[in-house]
């Protein structure tokens, strides 16, 4: 017989599955449910094939998929391939395998992170915060090879948007080394960042906060949408000099009386670093007492740090906070963009940009750049690497309190005049 639309309308479910053929193996499947699935049952190599060709839908017409029309050409088109030897259900079969083979973006980071970060990057934690952050939301569920030179844009965009244009260029190097790993590793053919540039413009970094804006800061800060703990964390980098990832870090195991060493494996240059905490800093550490890490993830149940992206991204949110009506919903500007404000009170900066205020008024209260060099755990560099051997732990703890004495003046507003360092004191004395 001939199937026709009124015919293939007409039958109806029997309770079991049927099957009738038109014939050369052209046929329909009605389903107990009432489904009605057209297929192609063919022989090649000896072997008998059921190819599935899809369902039929009454709602369907002129051909579109669904109709009987669609999938008499589909027939046509399978029996040829028969016809030539070729089997399209292998075919078939060989592109399901390849789509069920081919990882998401989320089955990617992981092995990028597990097999090449964690293996040759010391900074891997903050690659995999970065990715965990604003790559696996965007694209976690969707195939690696389907990820265009589009994609790649439009999250660097976003996060450009957001006031983290520093970011931005952090987030596609990271992005840019996994493509190139899944290139390397045979995973994808080509990467989707061939041609990107980076997002914003790499300038040296010379921003040091002024007196009066780390008044404002200082006094702000517990008024800003940023949790207690990521406030004691910037101070603490604010008053330490030390780098925002090391801070973050800090575990009590670290801590002895008012002494905190960073190790080996979480120091920037691989040698553990001794610095002096001053009372202002201890009192922002704040009771160790069964405690593990001093700024723990927020996440339940999960024993680590919080992310050293967590306070750049603390930071940038509040500096660009995005207004809302007093419903809640956004506001935005005449030209369609988010209407922000800055919560902070202060111009655009980072956290990294307090280490070097900290190193500025440190030079400023006359503290030699040996010194400076040391409490900010830059490695010494020729001849000098190799003959002096000198910590300066007694002129770290004179440089610090200086510079707690001097902060302290700025955030209380009341000058002090014991606010030189020891050593300059020292040296004046002595002329």
């Amino acid at each position: 017989m001939k199937f026709t639309d009124r015919y293939i309308l007409n039958l109806k479910p029997d309770g079991k599955i049927v099957d009738i053929r038109e014939g050369e193996g052209f046929g329909i499947r009605i389903l107990p449910s009432g489904v009605k699935t057209f297929f192609f049952i063919y022989r090649i190599e000896s072997r008998r094939r059921f190819l599935n060709l899809g369902h039929y839908d009454p709602t369907a017409t002129n051909g579109e998929r669904g109709t009987l029309a669609f999938f008499r050409k589909e027939y046509t088109a399978k029996k040829k391939l028969v016809d030539d030897g070729i089997d399209p259900l292998a075919e078939q079969e060989q592109a399901k395998l390849e789509r069920i083979l081919a990882p998401t973006v989320a089955q990617l980071v992981t092995e990028y992170i597990e097999r090449h970060a964690k293996v040759k990057k010391r900074s891997w934690a903050k690659d995999e915060a970065i990715l965990n952050r604003d790559v696996i939301p965007a694209w976690g569920k969707r195939k690696a090879k389907d990820i265009t030179k589009r994609d790649v844009n439009l999250v660097l965009e976003s996060i450009v948007d957001r006031g983290a244009p520093i970011m931005a260029n952090n987030c596609f190097a990271v992005i840019r080394k996994m493509f190139n790993y899944a290139v390397e590793k045979d995973i994808l053919q080509s990467t989707p960042c061939a041609g990107v540039k980076m997002p914003s413009e790499k300038k040296p970094r010379e921003r040091v906060l002024t007196e009066s804006e780390i008044k404002t800061f200082w006094d702000i800060l517990p008024s800003c949408a940023i949790t207690p703990d990521l406030q004691r964390a910037l101070q603490l980098i604010l008053l330490t000099g030390q780098r925002p990832g090391e801070v973050s870090g800090m575990h009590v195991d670290e801590i002895n009386g008012s002494w905190w060493t960073i190790p080996v494996e979480r120091s920037k240059n691989k040698r553990a670093h001794r610095v002096y905490l001053t009372a202002t800093a201890l009192e922002l550490i704040g009771d160790t007492t069964g405690k593990g890490y001093i700024f723990p993830t927020p996440h339940n149940g999960v024993e680590r740090p919080v992310g050293d992206t967590a306070l750049a991204v603390a930071v940038g949110r509040n500096l660009k906070f995005p207004m809302t009506d007093d419903k809640g919903q956004p506001l935005y500007t005449k030209d369609g963009k988010q209407a922000t404000v800055n919560k902070i009170g202060v111009d655009q900066f980072t956290p990294h940009d307090m280490r070097r205020t900290a190193a500025t008024f440190m030079s400023q209260l006359g503290e030699h750049d040996e010194v400076i060099d040391a409490i900010l755990n830059h490695a010494k560099k020729g001849i000098i690497a190799t003959y002096n051997l000198n910590r300066y732990d007694r002129e770290k703890q004179q440089a610090l309190e200086a510079w707690e004495r001097k902060l302290q003046a700025i955030i209380t507003g009341k000058a002090k005049d014991n606010v030189v360092s020891i050593g300059t004191a020292k040296g004046i004395k002595a002329a």
